[in-house]
């Protein structure tokens, strides 16, 4: 377990962030796709990617990867993986999903089927046992075709990263955390610049920011399905790298994070979020209108993800809606503002052509994160 290939996929169009964290945890990166990220570690490095990465959507332990366009051969060349190296005799194994792009070999669920026999019939011939008990830990396969290559890796996170276990109740259309996170990092804001959210629905961004700016691992209040994998990492690895993950904290810093919201019933779940995030003494979340988006300070940053119109009836408020938007982007003087959304008269309506425009899918949904970039504080300036 001294090398091991690790996979974490994440948003398309995200990939530089993730990659750049996975640089700062210390680790190699060994290639960049659309929607994931390669990278080599130990088992330490399953722990701490898990805990502390924030852009991944979940971490495999990648078991191998080969050309596959017939069915025959797919069995064959799964069965010739070393199974055996990662899956215990009373290891719970099964294909817990296949996706396909542009491959010859499309359908899911034979895929899994034949994948399945495959690692049955190779662990059989390894342990010498024609039944298995699957009593134990849990190792759920994923795999991925394109252009008939086909990727294979074991989960070791289990339920999504995105899941920090902080949002128990959502606002309308939530945006994830992980894409939240993302969306943050490729803005300049620093913890000792101010950050608004005029349309904070469940309060993702103040919440992400806020444990950003008190160095809050991501991963350190929730489980993993790899923390039953005593045959390959040591449970110890998990307490240090939490007890690592505490000693990072720093819960008093001081900030300016705000989050508004029209919905008061939306800004009490928003509050009891950041409650269950820790950092609710480090946001101030109010109901406000967007008409009333102002600020006494200089140089602040807004990121948000205002509403698209995507439900029946509010497609015809959107006009309004972002045209209030930046009247009061206007009266902010010096700020920058970064907004994701799908509505396609957001610059329009807006006011102002965005000096950056990025390509990102939400899920199936293309949006795009539009930056409205400010000028740099005096001292900040002359630092540069």
């Amino acid at each position: 377990m001294d090398c091991l290939e690790l996979i974490a996929p994440c948003h398309f169009g995200l990939e530089a962030v993730l990659k750049r964290e996975i640089i700062e945890l210390g680790y190699d990166v060994v290639e960049v796709e659309d929607g994931r990220v390669t990278f080599c570690g130990d088992a330490e490095a399953v722990c701490r990617a898990n805990i502390f990465l924030r852009t991944a959507e979940r971490v495999l332990l990648k078991v191998g990867s080969f050309h596959a366009a017939t069915f025959e051969e797919l069995f064959e060349k799964t069965r010739e993986l070393p199974w055996e190296d990662y899956i215990p005799k009373d290891g719970k194994f099964w294909v817990a999903k296949a996706a396909s792009v542009k491959s010859r070999l499309y359908s899911p669920s034979d895929i899994q089927s034949i994948m399945k026999k495959a690692m049955v019939g190779r662990l059989s011939q390894c342990y010498h046992i024609e039944w298995f008990s699957e009593e134990g830990a849990s190792y759920p396969v994923r795999v991925f075709l394109k252009k008939d290559v086909v990727t294979v890796g074991i989960d070791t996170s289990g339920v999504s990263l995105h899941k920090r276990g902080y949002r128990e109740m959502s606002g309308k259309a939530p945006i994830t955390e992980t894409l939240a996170s993302a969306l943050i990092m490729l803005t300049p804001w620093k913890r000792d610049r101010i950050l608004v959210d005029p349309f904070c629905g469940s309060g993702t961004f103040p919440i992400e920011a806020a444990m950003m700016a008190a160095n809050i691992a991501p991963g350190m209040n929730r489980s993993f399905t790899a923390e039953t994998w005593v045959n390959l990492i040591p449970k110890k690895l998990w307490y240090d790298i939490v007890d690592e993950a505490h000693d990072l904290l720093e819960e008093n810093v001081s900030v300016d994070i705000q989050g508004y919201d029209i919905d008061g019933s939306v800004v009490r779940v928003a509050r009891r979020n950041a409650e269950e995030a820790g950092v609710a003494h480090l946001i101030h979340f109010q109901e406000r209108d967007v008409k009333e988006l102002s600020h006494p300070k200089k140089y602040g940053f807004i990121v948000t993800n205002p509403p698209y119109g995507e439900r029946l009836g509010e497609k015809e408020a959107l006009p309004e809606l972002y045209r209030s938007f930046g009247e009061g982007f206007r009266r902010l003087e010096s700020w920058s503002a970064y907004m994701i959304t799908s509505y396609e008269d957001a610059e329009r309506y807006f006011g102002r052509k965005a000096d950056k425009n990025r390509k990102i899918y939400n899920g199936m949904m293309k949006t795009y994160f539009y930056q409205f970039q400010g000028p740099k504080p005096p001292g900040r300036r002359k630092e540069q």
